[in-house]
């Protein structure tokens, strides 16, 4: 026979379990994620991996050899922070079901996140960990 107390904690290890199982799913698929952006003057994709380094960048045409230092460069940052973000949105989203309410999952992978902030919306005070 079972007491309360011993099934309220069953159910919640079986959570808990569920949790970790989840968790390490969606790790597992983004081991391998990849995420690219197109420029918007189509001159180069840029491709990054689930950390968000880059791993390709593509010219389609030769335009790049008339333009100005200045101007390719701005093109090929632009191109790669989207290709960034994009990821960072992708990892967001696979990890959002673990986040607590009140916690904004994209803007903590984007590392945008005001950590005393955070902490206040889950009921804590900063200084509950100094």
């Amino acid at each position: 026979m079972s007491s309360p107390m011993r099934e309220q904690m069953e159910a919640e290890l079986r959570r808990l379990d569920t949790t970790m199982r989840e968790l390490s799913d969606a790790g597992a698929s983004l081991e391998s994620a990849t995420e690219e952006a197109v420029a918007k003057n189509r001159l180069a994709t840029a491709k990054v991996d689930a950390a968000g380094a880059l791993t390709g960048l593509v010219f389609h045409t030769e335009g790049y050899r008339s333009m100005a230092a200045a101007e390719l460069a701005a093109t090929l940052v632009e191109v790669i922070d989207r290709a960034q973000r994009r990821m960072a949105d992708r990892a967001a989203q696979a990890y959002d079901f673990f986040a607590p309410e009140g916690i904004d999952t994209a803007a903590a992978v984007r590392g945008e996140i005001d950590v005393d902030e955070a902490l206040r919306a889950l009921g804590f005070s900063p200084r509950d960990f100094e």
